[in-house]
């Protein structure tokens, strides 16, 4: 039963959030031809769906966790929910899925005084939570390659590194007639990140300038050339990205009440996703509470906490000039998707959700991706733009200290060292306003010097390095 591949197709719609206008699927829409709004995918036939009960899902789904049908293994385990128009021999799969929800350190809680848990996204095949939107945008668009006999196709993204990394990966492993080309805002990606679409064989340009400026340039040639835009207005992406939401509720068997999430803000897609997946298994009773939703957002680029902090009558929605950040996938300051929050928001709210923002300092951010790593954990600092976004929500009254906090941690903290390793030589550009806690830095020590070497014979040096090491960790001798 796990292993075999729906039957369920569903028929599937564009529908554009600016004026309702519908369009087919049997082409790769971003904007709506009408009035330019940004879509959400819709299932026309959902409510078939229905003819099972909650118990049903939740067994299917359950049941699927341990299957070894590949398409069906990683984020497609929720093929009813998310884009059941494809074929298996159209789904990718590279280990995308099943990242570990992984409690808070027992000593960090209760340092905190808070209860909560990282999902580590970072543990993608890319190191980030985009391979849930690639891996469901590149089956589609093999969906699409193979109904129109297409020979060459050229995938085009905007990215602050994240991205970047997932499409080049994706796309590398279909091959033809797959090119993929990135555009990355010169200097605000960090190696690391830089070196992935590197690796993967990609096109890589860079514009001078931030995030928005490459959305700007790329949404240009998607609208005049043909070229497969692979940002989050493709809303095939948002839909593999719902199974974030599956995943968390899956791992708490099905059982959400009592518990809050935290989601960075940055193209806004991924809490769009959330959103999205959530009220889908509640109106198929596969969860019967949503959990409290909060958006976290750095004062460097918090347009949408702008927006939310106000009453609901003086709300008016104005994209910000972002400043530097190190929740660096983040740093968008006109997200495409916020047309999508809103809406999403409207119906989370009318289902009995609760949803919010919470605006946090860089320092905050970075304090709170050290402490997190100090105890054990490899989350980036958009991890802890969340766990800061948790601690304040805390400080405003706004979250208890009985509820159980879900943060995501959004890619590796291998990907953003180099943050770290300003924090712990104190060496933030001003702009940043990061300075380190000098509980939290730590920086290597040399025990012997190179010519203190030279100077000792190889017995010598043992012993003058051991006795060093042995005075620095206050050894006591046998």
């Amino acid at each position: 039963m796990s292993d075999q591949f729906p039957t369920y197709r569903a028929q599937m719609e564009y529908v554009c959030l600016g004026c309702g206008a519908r369009h087919p699927i049997d082409e790769l829409l971003y904007t709506c031809p009408s009035c330019g709004g940004v879509f959400l995918l819709e299932d026309t036939t959902f409510d078939k769906l229905k003819e099972h009960g909650g118990a049903y899902w939740r067994n299917l789904f359950d049941s699927r966790a341990a299957t070894r049908n590949t398409a069906l293994r990683g984020v497609f385990r929720f093929y009813e929910l998310m884009a059941p128009v494809l074929e298996q021999e159209d789904i990718l799969y590279l280990g995308e899925g099943n990242t570990p929800v992984v409690d808070g350190a027992p000593e960090l809680q209760k340092k905190l005084n808070a209860s909560f848990a990282f999902k580590n996204d970072g543990q993608n095949p890319s190191a980030s939570f985009k391979d849930r939107g690639m891996a469901c945008a590149y089956s589609y668009l093999r969906a699409l390659v193979r109904k129109h006999g297409w020979d060459e196709v050229l995938t085009i993204c905007a990215s602050t590194g994240d991205t970047s990394a997932a499409a080049a990966l994706y796309g590398a492993y279909v091959g033809h007639p797959i090119k993929t080309a990135v555009l990355l805002p010169q200097g605000k990606v960090t190696p690391q990140q830089l070196s992935q679409p590197l690796g993967s064989g990609a096109t890589v340009l860079e514009v001078p300038g931030v995030f928005d400026d490459c959305m700007k340039v790329v949404e240009h040639l998607a609208e005049h050339y043909r070229v497969a835009l692979l940002n989050s207005k493709n809303s095939w992406r948002i839909l593999g990205q719902e199974s974030y939401a599956y995943e968390v509720a899956q791992w708490f068997n099905w059982d959400l009440a009592g518990k809050v999430l935290f989601v960075p803000v940055g193209n806004a897609g991924n809490i769009t996703a959330v959103m999205s997946g959530l009220l889908k298994m509640r109106r198929l009773g596969i969860i019967s509470d949503l959990p409290r939703l909060f958006g976290v957002q750095s004062e460097h680029a918090d347009p949408v906490w702008r927006y939310y902090s106000k009453p609901k009558a003086e709300r008016v929605y104005n994209p910000v000039t972002v400043r530097p950040s190190v929740a660096q996938a983040a740093m968008i300051g006109n997200p495409v998707s916020f047309p999508r929050v809103k809406a999403l928001v409207d119906a989370y709210e009318a289902a009995g959700g609760e949803f919010g923002v919470v605006q946090v300092t860089e320092q905050a951010i970075m304090d709170a991706t050290i402490l997190a790593n100090r105890h054990g954990h490899i989350v980036c600092t958009q991890g802890g733009e969340c766990l800061a976004g948790l601690l304040k929500a805390r400080e405003e009254g706004r979250v208890a200290a009985g509820e159980k906090a879900v943060l995501d941690s959004t890619a590796h903290a291998l990907k953003f060292a180099g943050f770290q390793n300003m924090y712990f030589t104190d060496t933030f550009p001003p702009e940043y306003g990061v300075a380190p806690d000098a509980s939290l830095a730590n920086r290597p020590s040399l025990v012997v010097d190179a010519a203190e070497k030279a100077r000792l014979s190889a017995e010598e040096f043992t012993r003058a390095a051991a006795k060093a090491v042995a005075e620095r960790l206050e050894l006591a001798g046998k």
